[in-house]
C-alpha cells in the first residue's frame, strides 16, 4: 500500500479514537497544537501506527514528525524501503 491517499485515510482512522475534539484532519493538522496530544497520546498513537502498517518508526524520526502529512510522508518512505 504505497498510495498515499490510502496512507493517509489509514492513518486518519487511526487518529479518530485519539481525537477528542474531532479536529478535522489536513495535511497541515498538528498533533501537538491542533490536536493537542500529550506525549503519551502520541506514544500511543505511534505503536498503532507501526502495528497498522509493520513499520518502525524511530524515536529521531518522532521528533520530526509534526503534522499529519509529514506522519503520512514517513509512513509511505518506510513502506518503500
Amino acid at each position: 500500500m504505497t498510495d498515499r491517499t490510502a496512507i493517509f485515510d489509514s492513518v486518519a482512522a487511526q487518529i479518530a479514537p485519539f481525537n477528542k475534539k474531532n479536529i478535522a484532519l489536513t495535511e497541515s493538522t498538528s498533533f501537538a497544537g491542533d490536536l493537542e496530544w500529550d506525549s503519551l497520546t502520541v506514544m500511543d498513537f505511534v505503536a498503532a501506527i507501526e502495528d497498522e502498517f509493520d513499520i518502525i518508526i524511530t524515536m529521531n524520526m518522532q521528533a520530526e514528525i509534526e503534522t499529519v502529512g509529514q506522519l503520512v510522508d514517513a509512513v509511505a518512505k518506510l513502506k518503500a524501503a
